[in-house]
């Protein structure tokens, strides 16, 4: 079953669930949502096992397609997944903070 969420309601959770982010490193260093980790959707099959499977992940892209094929591998996988639709271009189009440059 495929789950998703708005950025609306990510905006409500974010800081207190694992978001990872699979557009590509020039998009994420230009803004992306505070505490999104960066992992490429193309590295994704051979990072997977740096997410924790116990957790539910949270998948973000630039409008929602990228992420929702990251969840539908890694839900084939096993992991409990929620695509964000809209992506960060709704994120920012809301008006929510965003963070620039490279992560921590």
């Amino acid at each position: 079953m495929k789950k998703e969420i708005s950025v609306q309601e990510l905006h409500k959770i974010v800081g207190t669930v694992a978001l990872v982010d699979v557009r590509e490193p020039d998009e994420y260093i230009s803004g992306h949502v505070p505490t999104a980790v960066l992992m490429p959707l193309a590295t994704v099959p051979v990072r997977m096992n740096e997410l924790d499977r116990s957790q539910t992940l949270y998948m973000v892209c630039q409008a929602g397609g990228r992420s929702a094929q990251a969840c539908a591998f890694l839900e084939q996988q096993g992991y409990d997944v929620v695509n964000v639709v809209g992506g960060t271009g709704q994120w920012i189009g809301a008006g929510f903070d965003t963070n620039t440059g490279e992560q921590p």
